[in-house]
This record gives C-alpha cells, sequence and structure tokens, in this order.
C-alpha cells in the first residue's frame, strides 16, 4: 500500500467526508466545493498514488490497490466509517471501496464515473503516450474531452489551472492510473454496495456520459441519479453550485458520522 498525501478542512467534531479526485488532478481539484462542504464536514482531501503529492510507485496499479490505499489512509487517521465521494478515477475508488468495505462507508457521492470504461486499447494508447511524451503529448487532448469549448472560451483561468495540474502530474503515476482503469469492472461489485448512493452526471460529459451513472444507478440498491444540465466532465468546476448543492444535501442528510482528527 502507498501512503497517500492529503489535506483535512472542517471542524473537528464533525462528520468526516473523504474525497479523491480524477485522473490527472489532485485533491485541489474540490477546491471550490470545500467553503460549503467544510460548514458540514470535516473534509478529507487525498491524491490518489502517482498524483499530486502522493508517492509514485512503480506502475501499473490495480484499482484494488487504489482502494487498498484510501482504506488504509483511514485507517491511519483512525476514521471507522466515514462519507465518501468522489469524481471519475475517484468514484471508482469509491465504488470500490463501498463494495468491499461496507461497513466503513455511510453515504456514497459518486460524480462524473463508470464502473467499466473501454475498450482497453484506448488506454494502451494513452499510457503509450503519456511514457513516450510525458503529460504535455496528451495535455490539450484531456482538456477537450473534460470541459465544452464555450467552458473553455469562457473560463481560461480554470482551465490554465487543470492543464497546469495535468502537466505537474508524473507521467508513471498517470499512466499507472490508466493501467487501473484499463482492467477495471465493477458491474458484479455494485450491489454489494450498502450505503445510500448519489450519483451525478453531466449532460455533455464526453469521457463517462449520463448513461454510465444510469448503469451504476440501476445496479446499486437506492441509488439516486441526477444529470446535471450542460454540465462537462469536471462538472464540479464547470457547474460548481448546482453539484456542491446536490453534495450537501444528499450528505448532510445525515449527520451520523462523527470523527475526530487528531
Amino acid at each position: 500500500m502507498t501512503a497517500l498525501a492529503y489535506r483535512v478542512d472542517g471542524p473537528r467534531d464533525a462528520p468526516v467526508l473523504v474525497l479523491g479526485s480524477s485522473l490527472g488532478t489532485s485533491g485541489s481539484m474540490w477546491d471550490p466545493q470545500i467553503p460549503a462542504l467544510s460548514e458540514h464536514f470535516r473534509v478529507v482531501r487525498y491524491d490518489h498514488r502517482g498524483h499530486g503529492r502522493s508517492p509514485v510507485p512503480p506502475g501499473p496499479y490495480e484499482l484494488a490497490e487504489l482502494g487498498a490505499d484510501v482504506l488504509a489512509l483511514m485507517d491511519a487517521l483512525q476514521l471507522d466509517r466515514v462519507h465518501l465521494g468522489g469524481l471519475s478515477l475517484g468514484g471508482m475508488v469509491s465504488m470500490w471501496v463501498a463494495s468491499h468495505a461496507p461497513d466503513r462507508v455511510d453515504r456514497l457521492a459518486l460524480v462524473c464515473t463508470s464502473a467499466k470504461l473501454g475498450p482497453p486499447e484506448i488506454w494502451t494508447e494513452r499510457i503509450e503516450m503519456v511514457r513516450v511524451g510525458g503529460m504535455a503529448a496528451l495535455t490539450e487532448m484531456v482538456i477537450g474531452r473534460w470541459f465544452t469549448p464555450g467552458f473553455v472560451a469562457a473560463n481560461p483561468s480554470v482551465v490554465d489551472t487543470v492543464r497546469q495540474g495535468l502537466l505537474d502530474t508524473p507521467a508513471e503515476g498517470y499512466a499507472g492510473c490508466c493501467g487501473a482503469i484499463q482492467t477495471m469492472d465493477l458491474l458484479d461489485d455494485l450491489p454489494r454496495i450498502t450505503a445510500p448512493t448519489l450519483v451525478i452526471a453531466g449532460s455533455e460529459d464526453v469521457p463517462t456520459p449520463p448513461e454510465h451513472a444510469h448503469r451504476i444507478g440501476s445496479l446499486i440498491p437506492g441509488a439516486r441519479v441526477e444529470v446535471v444540465d450542460g454540465a462537462s466532465h469536471l462538472a464540479n468546476l464547470s457547474h460548481v453550485d448546482t453539484v456542491t448543492s446536490l453534495l450537501v444535501s444528499f450528505l448532510a442528510s445525515d449527520e451520523s458520522v462523527a470523527k475526530d482528527l487528531s
């Protein structure tokens, strides 16, 4: 297991929310949500292995390894049970944790993610691109898949921050996590999830379109699916207020998970 870098915001006596980010980003991608979330929760944002400030072990990685990293972080922080959420890769890891350790998750929030994302050849090509040409070889392609052209034109500072985050991501870490997505298949695991679950999709999301959210929602008992009109893949950045409101209203409806992070 890899000891993950993390950041904590919010009151010590509040319920704990653990958040994971997308492939090629760090926990800072949740910055727009933190002011509202930290009013209700002690928010722990972690960086996946190979990303942000976390170590970069040799890849490829398995989704089970990324999930075990999160459980190890929870153990290190003495968190028996938490609200858990994530966007894209963070959502995939959250689904793995919630299905393999259901007693550790109180509520589950999944944003713009998928339980199975193929075909594998796409990820083989992506891995080769980044290992040969570095992150610069695919950054603009990724930006084009993460945001609509209109958002890119109207929000250059937001896009520049995301672009720099991609460029700063270690190539080996990015490739390693691509490997985890390449072999991922959570479809048979989802029915084991017992946590109340919110699945958020963006109507304009190219990498994980709404049908992926509906598939997740059909397999997790009692899951609720919300599609944000006009939102792209990084919906928490393109539609900040809507995504924040959905998360707060869903997660804060049950304040039962309280831990003290020392």
